[in-house]
């Protein structure tokens, strides 16, 4: 379960990847996204982070359907990426970067091949009387333990690949 400090989550993983390739991983959610934890819930679709500050966060869809959940705030590879998390606690998309919570990605090198990826989730209590719920989704099994796991085992599988 993740770090609880206060109103943040904190959650932290390490990678068989050099900092620069374990950025470059994370900063690609259609390689290692939940299919579930989208809105399409289906392969057939493209997941972005535009790589810079300004830049949105969106699913684009079979038709054209496009949804966008985020604003990246800072980027800044390969150490740290911070992002307006504009999912509210039912998971709907909201427009408003200022109701939504926040998430920052620090990535911070732990031996020659290996790097640290600690995720901080904050600013809950712009979403309301659901907050505390999100919340807890969010530390649960369910949440970021799953997600970054994803991430972890897709980090391990191009780990592989680099050492073959």
């Amino acid at each position: 379960m993740p770090a609880q400090n206060g109103k943040e989550l904190t959650s932290t993983v390490i990678v068989p990847l050099t900092i620069d390739r374990a950025f470059a991983l994370f900063t690609d959610l259609d390689r290692w996204w939940p299919m579930e934890y989208t809105r399409a819930q289906v392969v057939d679709q493209e997941i972005v982070i535009e790589p810079h500050a300004g830049g949105f966060c969106y699913e684009r869809g079979a038709n054209g359907f496009r949804c966008d959940w985020g604003r990246v705030l800072v980027f800044e590879p390969p150490r740290r990426l911070v992002l307006a998390w504009q999912i509210t606690a039912t998971r709907e998309p909201q427009p408003e970067p200022e109701q939504s919570s926040t998430i920052e990605v620090r990535l911070v090198p732990d031996g020659a091949q290996r790097t640290r990826v600690t995720l901080e989730h904050r600013d809950f209590d712009r979403l309301g009387p659901d907050a505390a719920d999100y919340r807890t989704l969010m530390a649960s099994d369910d949440g970021w333990p799953l997600i970054l796991g994803r991430y972890a085992a897709a980090a391990a599988l191009e780990g592989e690949r680099v050492t073959e």
